[in-house]
């Protein structure tokens, strides 16, 4: 073999390296979901409401929330009869939480477990209070999960769906497609496939959660996405995962990924 061949065939196989290692690189990256709804086409459950509650959330004054917000200020700024502190003694006037609600669920960096926007706020006030935890869907946490929310009113939703939180993000987006219960039915068929068309007297929306928590007629009261969530296990006849569950937070991640760039609209109000 001449000198030329021999380092013809070394430069080969250098080469051939390179594009395996590129390759792997390539691959170990996340692969991109798509979008059954493109971002251009979103639409808040607003949007198909009737007239009538459309008028009613625009109330600033008749809007049925207002009394749970108003309950969340109070609660802001009440000191623990433990340690004497508030949500008011670290982060201050409730403004410093704009943003926030726009991030979550998302990954809590101590525990590594995917919090909610509830989560977070129990856990905070547990913590830093030394308060009891609140039970699911009582009228303080809804208060304060209201009260956060609305700090961030106006502004897009954008959940980090990268890192820890990949693995949950994959978890959620195959339960959106999953047919479930006595009916077979998936998250999908119904907010992707007919949104639009009427079930019943109702028109079907695309599910999108910028509105949580939200004042429902049919409850009256606020309730979480949490709760929303466990509604349509029980329109499907399908088994309802116990309250706090994994699955559900993993569900909320990818509909907030879903709904990537709706602004938060709270206080809401739905039929």
């Amino acid at each position: 073999m001449t000198g030329r061949l021999r380092l013809a065939l070394v430069a080969l196989v250098a080469l051939a390296a390179m594009a395996v290692m590129a390759l792997q690189v390539v691959m170990a990256q996340p692969l991109p979901f798509s979008r059954a709804l493109p971002l251009s086409d979103l639409k808040s459950g607003l949007y198909f409401s009737g007239k009538d509650v459309q008028a009613l959330q625009a109330d600033e004054f008749a809007n049925p929330a207002q009394l749970w917000l108003s309950q969340g200020a109070a609660l802001w700024g009440r000191a623990s009869a433990v340690n004497g502190k508030a949500c008011l003694s670290c982060h201050g006037n409730v403004s410093s939480m704009k943003g926030v609600a726009t991030r979550y669920p998302a990954i809590d960096p101590a525990s590594g477990r995917l919090f909610n926007l509830e989560d977070r706020i129990n856990h905070c006030s547990t913590r830093h209070q030394q308060a009891a935890p609140m039970p699911p869907e009582s009228d303080a946490l809804l208060g304060l999960s209201l009260l956060v929310t609305q700090a961030s009113k106006g502004l897009p939703l954008r959940v980090d769906i990268d890192g820890a939180a990949r693995a949950h993000f994959q978890a959620g987006a195959s339960l959106f497609v999953q047919r479930q219960g006595q009916l077979n039915l998936s998250c999908a068929q119904c907010h992707d496939q007919h949104f639009g068309q009427r079930l019943y007297t109702d028109i079907l929306s695309q599910g999108q959660p910028n509105a949580h928590p939200v004042y429902r007629l049919e409850w009256q009261k606020p309730g979480s996405l949490e709760r929303r969530l466990r509604s349509c296990y029980a329109g499907v006849r399908a088994e309802i995962p116990p309250w706090g569950a994994t699955e559900m937070r993993q569900l909320a991640l990818y509909l907030m990924w879903r709904a990537e760039g709706l602004p938060v609209e709270v206080p809401a109000v739905r039929k």
